[in-house]
């Protein structure tokens, strides 16, 4: 063996695994975030305030500004990242494409749907004020997904190019209704389009509690599905010679995918590009075994949002931009280099 050679498989064996790598640095991110802002905090007078809150002695700005304002903002950007790529890295998986997004099925048409209807009519229909608008988007979400899935349906099967020929006509019809109640609707436009667009800024711990709740058993029952996931980059036809349930397999992890989506999207908006971009960066740096895939596209998609938001708010502070513009232009070129590098 070459000298070369020798070098790098000890370089590989003695470099820490990934996944530590990737927890290090959404760690360091994270407390950047809580760091930065129109008040700056330092290092140590971050750690001081995360110690008072462990305690529960809260006093002083610092740690109001820490605990009441820029944690859970932060941890909201990290649960939602995690959740749309994790989302994404499922789907891409399902449909064996890289270019797949958890937005495929109509949920994120859904959810703005109802976001849009509970933003026009909540002054004039008092039920759908108390509904809200986080628990509408989330459940207008779950609809339109199952609206897919019904119309695509072929007896026991979900043929993929059904599922996404349907998701596409739900999705064209239920953003067109959107745009129709904006029209109609101009004075409340912009804060549609806010919505639309997604935002952290008004993240709370009360936010948080159901996004947690929602988020974990589906995040679990992705990672359960590693080994099958696998299998079925083979083909459905050589899955099912090889002892995986097809079909159900792929219903639960559109369902779990589906849930993670729409509890990220109920909260935050709509943020494009993250399901995708994580993914696939995870995929070209450490290949497509999800064992591996769907842990650090969890971990990079949480560290993308953090970054994203931090962005979004100290830019062109004290403006608040929001965050789904940021993922758009980072995604954007990113998107355009991965159909060339398909094409190619």
């Amino acid at each position: 063996m070459e000298r070369a050679e020798l070098r790098r498989v000890a370089l590989g064996r003695s470099a820490p695994a990934p996944e530590v790598v990737s927890w290090l640095a959404l760690a360091l991110v994270m407390a950047l975030a809580l760091s930065v802002g129109s008040v700056k905090v330092a290092p140590a007078a971050l750690l001081a305030a995360l110690g008072d809150g462990l305690r529960g002695q809260l006093h002083g700005a610092v740690d109001t500004i820490v605990w009441q304002l820029r944690l859970p903002r932060v941890v909201m950007a990290a649960l939602v990242g995690a959740a749309l790529s994790l989302a994404g890295a499922a789907f891409q998986g399902v449909f064996r494409n890289p270019l797949a997004d958890p937005y495929l099925l109509g949920a994120a048409s859904g959810a703005g749907f109802g976001a849009t209807v509970v933003l026009v009519f909540a002054g004039a229909v008092p039920w759908l004020a108390r509904l809200g608008v986080p628990l509408a988007a989330f459940v207008c979400a779950l609809l339109a997904v199952a609206a897919v899935t019904l119309v695509a349906r072929r007896g026991a099967s979900l043929p993929a190019t059904s599922l996404i020929l349907a998701g596409v006509v739900v999705g064209s019809s239920l953003t067109a209704a959107t745009s129709f109640l904006m029209m109609a609707s101009r004075d409340r436009a912009a804060g549609i389009l806010s919505w639309l667009l997604g935002s952290f800024a008004f993240a709370s711990w009360e936010r948080l509690l159901p996004v947690v709740v929602l988020l974990l058993p589906a995040a679990l029952a992705i990672l359960a599905a590693a080994r099958a996931l696998d299998v079925l980059q083979l083909g459905e036809e050589a899955a099912a010679q090889l002892g995986v349930p097809v079909e159900a397999v792929k219903m639960g992890l559109l369902a779990a995918a589906t849930l993670a989506t729409a509890a990220a999207v109920s909260v935050a908006g709509v943020i494009g590009f993250v399901g995708l971009v994580a993914p696939h960066a995870v995929r070209l740096a450490f290949g497509a075994g999800h064992r591996r895939l769907l842990p650090l596209a969890a971990l990079w998609g949480a560290l993308f949002m953090v970054l994203a938001d931090l962005a979004a708010r100290t830019v062109v502070a004290p403006a608040d931009v929001p965050v789904g513009i940021v993922t758009a232009l980072v995604g954007g070129p990113f998107f355009l280099a991965l159909l060339r590098r398909q094409r190619a």
